[in-house]
């Protein structure tokens, strides 16, 4: 191909007064380079501090959507000695006792009873949810994700208020079963969202699960510890609802695609659950426009994950729900509410520790833990059967590792399905392994109310 002379020309002469240029300012040469080669790399840098920014901004928004969206979940737990204890004196007292006397319930026993188990709270906590993660992959992709997520906070709101203005067990058990909507909600939605983003939001995201455990019992007990009553300890946690709002309609940005052999289409399938603005019709290859048969394949192949799974929770869950209001210490400066509140910090420290480590280590054989936190709860449940431990020391560590174990198996779970399931599948496996947990708590709070009975009953 011939070149066309005036730009050859012009190219010559360019050349030329670069040349003497150079020979008047030797330093002028490399300005020039320089300032070529900022033209030249200026365009690709904004593309890339914009992944950059966006990286970040997902990463904080997933780990804020699961520090709220567990947040009102594990303050009802870390509340329910108070609410089957009903110890608010009034609604207009803002202040307690941080120290009260034990009050026996259950003179004939030495384990302190209530007259109904903490399990109650738990069941309560955790049946909606379980009926949520039932229901999810059958129909709940046919509401957006925006709505969804409103219902979570909305639900996550009136909880606080339910609870903290009510006089009645029942009442607070409502309240209860409101927190557990949102959690149950919030879960199978924000798990389902993360198939459109990277794979490392799964580890912010169970980082955020594992802080909301944390934060939410150690504010519940140091505000109440500091005097505030659990009415008015319960009312200070309304901000976390409106986090979350905030975390997914202001932070989170709109996924990128995940098929690079479909762009266009991929982009659109990506953006339409998280802005909630198109109709609720799967394009196809989402994993929702499976047939019944590919769906049961699916859920075969996570049984080697979900199986482990509820056998973790279902020991752990029956420690924490079961055991933690009979492992009762007297020879401590402690109260039997303290000590509930001191249990389940604990075990909340351990959760988030572990759902943390994902970027230190990983565990693919999630069964390993099974085993060990089921014979956690065999020697908790010989220790309240025959009070052999010394000191409530030991129960703290014991439960401190606990929460290690019960945090390795959800984070290590959720990225080895991540990891092993394909593109199309990733959305609808996740919606449907995250009823393992739901399962095994349920599973342990219905066994959990008639072991309380019992033992209660023994001299």
């Amino acid at each position: 191909m011939s070149r066309d002379p005036p730009t050859c020309g012009g190219s010559l002469v360019r050349n030329v007064l670069l040349l003497l240029k150079t020979l008047i300012h030797p330093g002028s040469r490399w300005r020039l380079l320089d300032s070529e080669r900022e033209e030249t790399t200026s365009e690709p840098q904004a593309p890339l501090l914009e992944r950059q920014s966006a990286h970040w901004k997902n990463a904080v928004g997933f780990w804020l959507l699961g520090l709220c969206n567990n947040f009102s979940y594990v303050v009802m737990l870390s509340a329910a000695h108070d609410i089957l204890r009903h110890e608010r004196a009034s609604g207009n007292q803002s202040h307690v006792d941080p120290s009260p006397m034990p009050i026996p319930h259950n003179s004939s026993s030495r384990f302190d009873c209530n007259s109904l188990s903490t399990a109650a709270v738990l069941l309560a906590d955790i049946l909606p949810t379980l009926i949520i993660k039932l229901l999810a992959p059958l129909g709940l992709h046919l509401l957006p994700y925006s709505p969804r997520v409103l219902v979570s906070g909305v639900c996550s709101a009136g909880s606080f208020i339910l609870v903290a203005f009510s006089h009645s067990v029942a009442i607070s058990l409502c309240g209860v079963v409101l927190a557990s909507i949102s959690s149950g909600l919030g879960e199978v939605t924000f798990l389902s969202l993360t198939a459109f983003y990277p794979r490392a939001v799964i580890s912010w995201w169970s980082s955020g699960t594992g802080g909301a455990g944390l934060l939410g019992a150690l504010s519940y007990l140091g505000l109440t510890q500091a005097g505030l009553s659990p009415q008015h300890t319960l009312l200070s946690m309304l901000g976390i609802p409106a986090l979350l709002l905030a975390s997914y309609f202001l932070l989170l940005t709109s996924p990128e695609p995940q098929d690079p052999g479909g762009e266009d289409e991929a982009e659109t399938a990506a953006r339409q659950p998280l802005i909630g603005s198109e109709t609720s019709e799967s394009k196809p290859g989402s994993s929702w426009n499976l047939s019944l048969q590919e769906r049961w394949i699916v859920i075969k192949g996570l049984l080697c994950y979900i199986v482990p799974l509820v056998l973790v929770y279902f020991a752990e869950y029956f420690i924490n729900q079961g055991l933690f209001e009979l492992l009762f210490f007297r020879n401590t400066s402690l109260s039997h509410a303290q000590q509930y509140r001191w249990y389940q910090m604990l075990y909340q420290a351990g959760v988030f520790a572990s759902r943390s480590s994902l970027r230190c280590f990983h565990i693919r054989f999630i069964w390993v833990l099974a085993l060990l936190q089921c014979l956690n709860l065999a020697f908790l449940l010989a220790d309240v059967l025959f009070t052999f431990l010394p000191s409530i020391y030991i129960v703290f560590l014991i439960i401190l590792y606990e929460g290690l174990l019960g945090g390795a198996a959800y984070v290590n779970t959720f990225h080895n399905i991540a990891l092993e399931t394909s593109d199309q599948h990733r959305e609808f496996a996740m919606a449907a392994a995250c009823i393992s947990d739901t399962l095994g708590i349920s599973l342990s709070g219905v066994l959990a109310l008639p072991l309380h009975d019992f033992l209660c009953q023994l001299p």
